[in-house]
């Protein structure tokens, strides 16, 4: 008897591990749906004719014209298949409208130096911090801390007085050299540096390497999967920026795809569509391809691979 009660409490105990399993399966994937639906439903009105698009949501952009009598909820109608695939958007965008492929590669020239030489001077900064001690290394990165908490709304007007005292206001510098010198990488990167084990380091000073040997050789094999998380963070974030180009980009010329999509026109709903799903393509093959490199950086623990 004794047994066999064990035994139906052991059945019992697999197959309430598997349920809770199940639900929490059923949760992320449900929790997973919800968050994607955004982009399955740009992508997917990417594809409607204008028509379509202004016969679905014309009634949001022009609500707030009227006298109010209409209810967006009995005229608007959230489509995620279209009545007729159509290419009409992409043809648009790619090559009847250069001004938005302008846009797009001001974004890239944009973002691009930003991430590489942020890293740069990040790894430098932390290998620094993480190798030498004292108060003032302490103060100094104390003062990153403070910073990287102060969100860049409020470093916006003394930004833009640094970079009219510098003469670079209305050029790509006084959107790169702010991000260049962002503490955000510097931050992470150096709690990622600390973790690297001391033995390691003493091990390589006895064989004879220099400092120099020891940041190339040691220390930055060591959290490339930090490096790369940290890399495709920047990248995401610069790629969406609004307030910066905004305010220190006075040509408009200059202005990245990311503000220049807010500007688009109600009588250009399904140009935005395809416009935001091309836009969406760099930071989605970024993050796919980046993935097991993000999440390696976020569970680093230190150590060195064999």
């Amino acid at each position: 008897m004794r047994r066999s009660i064990r035994r139906i409490r052991r059945t019992l105990i697999r197959i309430t591990e598997k349920f809770k399993r199940l639900i929490f399966v059923g949760v992320a994937i449900f929790m997973a749906l919800v968050f994607m639906i955004p982009i399955i439903f740009t992508i997917c009105n990417s594809f409607m004719n204008e028509s379509e698009i202004t016969a679905n949501y014309g009634q949001i952009f022009e609500g707030g014209r009227g006298s109010g009598t209409h209810f967006i909820s009995e005229t608007v109608h959230l489509k995620f298949i279209p009545d007729m695939v159509s290419f009409k958007q992409y043809h648009t965008v790619l090559f009847n409208s250069p001004d938005y492929l302008f846009k797009f590669w001001n974004s890239v020239i944009l973002v691009l130096p930003i991430v590489i030489f942020q890293l740069v001077v990040a790894l430098l900064a932390a290998y620094g911090f993480s190798r030498y001690r004292g108060k003032l290394r302490e103060i100094i990165f104390f003062s990153y801390i403070i910073l990287m908490m102060m969100p860049y709304q409020v470093t916006l007007v003394p930004n833009f007085l640094v970079s009219n005292w510098l003469n670079i206001y209305n050029t790509n510098w006084a959107i790169w050299l702010p991000g260049i010198f962002s503490p955000f990488a510097v931050y992470l990167l150096t709690k990622a540096m600390r973790r690297i084990p001391t033995g390691i380091i003493e091990a390589a000073k006895i064989d004879g390497a220099n400092e120099w040997v020891i940041f190339r050789r040691v220390c930055v094999p060591s959290v490339k999967g930090a490096v790369a998380s940290v890399a495709i963070l920047l990248f995401i974030d610069y790629w969406n920026m609004v307030e910066q180009p905004l305010i220190l980009l006075e040509n408009t010329d200059k202005h990245p795809l990311s503000v220049f999509l807010s500007k688009i026109s109600t009588g250009e709903i399904g140009l935005a569509f395809a416009v935001a799903t091309i836009y969406m393509v760099p930071t989605l093959l970024v993050f796919l391809y980046g993935e097991e490199y993000l999440i390696e950086g976020i569970t680093y623990q230190g150590g060195v691979k064999g």
